[in-house]
């Protein structure tokens, strides 16, 4: 197989949305930091939205950008955690995939913390071909081909074969 062919991970993101600053904001915070080994940036909310509660700018979430090897144990951490199912509709037309866990403590090997209380999470995994760095660099940036692109079929085919992930 042509190497420039293969599909690689690009990052994985892993979000927690809380709704609200403060303790809950700085639990979540503290799980990630936890889960990772990596510090988590507060997300901000972009409007103000007085039903629930919200202000501009106000941080309400935290995420954590993960690569390379990291990004792997993360992802396989999270999969374990769900039974290793996904869904088709989880795979976006870019060959991305988003899925959901819904209580941290689902999770193989992590007990229950009184101190941290139960969060879920979000997880993006965002996947890449070698020679995407022409759309990021600074000097004659380009856009990458069609043919290039990564397809929701190469996802597919990567996730079962190096996560072993069912696909329903």
């Amino acid at each position: 197989m042509n190497p420039m062919e293969e599909v690689i991970i690009s990052k994985a993101t892993l979000n927690i949305g809380v709704g609200e600053s403060g303790e809950r904001l700085s639990r979540a915070m503290n799980l990630l930091t936890e889960l990772t080994g990596q510090e988590p940036v507060k997300t901000f909310s972009k409007v103000t939205n007085p039903e629930f509660g919200i202000r501009k700018h106000q941080p309400i979430a935290c995420k954590i950008t993960l690569r390379g090897e990291r990004a792997n144990k993360a992802i396989k951490m999270v999969l374990d955690g769900i039974g290793n199912n996904l869904k088709e509709s989880q795979f976006d037309s870019q060959g991305n995939v988003s899925f959901g866990i819904a209580e941290h403590i689902d999770i193989p090997g992590i007990r229950y913390d009184p101190d941290i209380g139960i969060f879920g999470m979000n997880v993006s995994v965002t996947f890449e071909k070698p020679g995407y760095r022409i759309k990021k660099r600074k000097i004659q940036q380009k856009k990458v081909p069609e043919r290039h692109m990564v397809k929701k079929e190469e996802t597919i085919k990567y996730m079962e074969e190096n996560f072993q992930v069912n696909i329903n």
